[in-house]
């Protein structure tokens, strides 16, 4: 078994866990959902979530972490064993695509971009001074 091999293994097995971790979030959300789980984040005073937006929130959360480790496996296999331009080039538009989505999926989850510390119109009564 040679370093190529090993790398493609691990891979491989990074794929397998970010497509499990979606799996596996989708179908544990549903009772998180169902039995009326909020998020730790949400704003003082805001009305409890629905259960479909619950719902929505954790797939989204679950989705996240699976995208972050289908680019870490695309890192490892394309970088790790004798990266070539062409490979780096489609690791690049792979990793734009799958942060474009992230991004789109924070902004859905909580509202916000994921540089921004609190909701655009919100206040931090700890900020009045």
């Amino acid at each position: 078994m040679d370093f190529q091999h090993i790398i493609e293994s691990v891979g491989g097995f990074m794929d397998f866990a970010g497509v499990a971790v979606m799996v596996v979030g989708a179908l544990v959300s549903i009772p998180l959902a169902l039995r009326g789980f909020q998020p730790e984040r949400q704003p003082a005073g805001s009305a409890p979530l629905s259960v479909y937006r619950s719902y929505r929130q954790l797939l989204g959360r679950s989705i996240l972490l699976g995208l972050e480790l289908l680019v870490a496996a695309d890192i490892i296999r394309s970088v790790a064993v004798a990266p070539t331009f062409e490979g780096v080039g489609v690791l690049a538009i792979i990793v734009l695509i799958r942060t474009f989505l992230s991004f789109s999926l924070e902004l859905e989850i909580t509202g916000r971009w994921p540089w921004q510390t609190q909701r655009e119109g919100s206040h931090d009564s700890s900020a009045a001074g």
